[in-house]
């Protein structure tokens, strides 16, 4: 392609109960990625057909695929729209047209924009966090050694973006899976010798309805993480640990909290 070769960005747009598709088209520029991309119909929001409309709106923050604000379909398929080069796309689609959609497993807000609500309180559920009152008084933790360092750095570089949760077959409006990102988080703050101790408190409310029993195994979400965090790992991980917890709650009542 010429350096200032157009291409189409095709928005399915609008809100709850009324969505439709809307195409804009853009010159190729470089490094431009499908934000840049929004941006440029922002400054110019005139469709295809001549026609001048609302802006399109969307989620963004970082734009260096940190934040996971940006989490859309692209061509169908669920990504963060700051990394996606409209150069890349192109080539590998063989297409001058992109697709653009709004996460499909989450209340739409408008256009690009979801409420991702749900996934944040999975995470309460769980107990995502670890308690630190106190901390200060206790000195240095517990020693980690660099391969559990490794496995937890890896699994903290989740941003809670949903595309786990959009490629998972088993999250839908028939389920209440709570999907693979609240998994692996429990794992990574089990995995801390101080969350540790609270290891029953975030097992427990996975071995409810919606939780790690009703994981299809798809493993959808692995493939489509854009940290590539073993996600299918995390879920074999749980289940072991739901499995202990569940023996040790049947033969010792009194452990209860």
């Amino acid at each position: 392609m010429s350096k200032h070769s157009k291409y189409t960005i095709r928005v399915y747009r609008g809100q709850p109960g009324h969505q439709y598709w809307e195409e804009f088209e853009c010159t190729l520029t470089p490094f431009s990625n499908v934000i840049s991309s929004l941006m440029e119909i922002q400054k110019n929001p005139v469709n295809k057909d001549g026609k001048l409309v609302e802006p399109v709106v969307w989620e963004q923050g970082c734009l260096e695929e940190v934040c996971g604000s940006c989490s859309i379909l692209v061509n169908r398929k669920p990504r963060q729209a700051c990394t996606a080069l409209i150069r890349n796309i192109i080539k590998e689609t063989k297409s001058t047209v992109i697709l653009l959609a709004p996460l499909s497993k989450f209340p739409l807000v408008r256009d690009l924009i979801v409420d991702r609500s749900a996934m944040f309180e999975n995470l309460k559920k769980v107990n995502a966090w670890i308690d630190s009152d106190g901390a200060y008084e206790k000195g240095f933790g517990p020693k980690i050694s660099p391969a559990k360092q490794e496995i937890m750095y890896q699994l903290s570089t989740c941003m809670t973006c949903g595309c786990c949760s959009e490629a998972c077959p088993q999250v839908n409006d028939q389920s209440d899976f709570m999907g693979p990102a609240p998994i692996s988080q429990a794992r990574l703050f089990n995995a801390n010798p101080i969350g540790k101790t609270q290891k029953q408190n975030r097992i427990r409310p996975l071995m409810e309805k919606g939780g790690i029993s009703d994981c299809g195994n798809a493993q959808n979400c692995v493939r489509v993480c854009p940290k590539n965090i073993p996600l299918t790992d995390s879920i074999a991980a749980i289940s072991r640990d739901s499995t202990i917890q569940g023996f040790k709650d049947f033969f010792s009542f009194d452990d209860r909290d």
